[in-house]
């Protein structure tokens, strides 16, 4: 018979996922990534939902042929690249030097 590190690894790994700073971890991970989910999958549903039952009010015209349709529809474009780029942000001020730290935790087998 071997002498199987894996057991070890488990160990460490429900350890880490039992511990505060991971719990610290998922806490500001939700905190930050279902309202802004929330938000953007309002706004989407929004831009559908006028398209279906308000087809009058997303033709009206803004600007010679652009139309608020236009302008919605756009807007979703402009929206998902500044989540992305808000969230890139913030992972890599906020969450990844956490992260980082109890992965090197973790692969070292030292305490958090």
């Amino acid at each position: 018979m071997s002498n199987d590190p894996a057991p070890q690894v488990d160990d460490r790994y429900i350890a880490v996922q039992q511990s505060p700073e991971f719990a610290e971890l998922r806490r500001k991970f939700r905190g930050f990534v279902f309202p802004v989910t929330a938000f953007f999958l309002a706004w989407y549903f929004l831009f559908v939902l006028l398209s279906i039952y308000a087809p009058d009010f997303m033709g009206t015209k803004v600007l010679g042929n652009i139309n608020i349709g236009i302008l919605m529809g756009l807007g979703q474009f402009v929206t998902t690249f500044a989540i992305t780029f808000w969230y890139a942000r913030w992972a890599s001020r906020e969450f990844d030097p956490k992260a980082d730290a109890i992965g090197a935790a973790l692969s070292t087998g030292k305490d958090h």
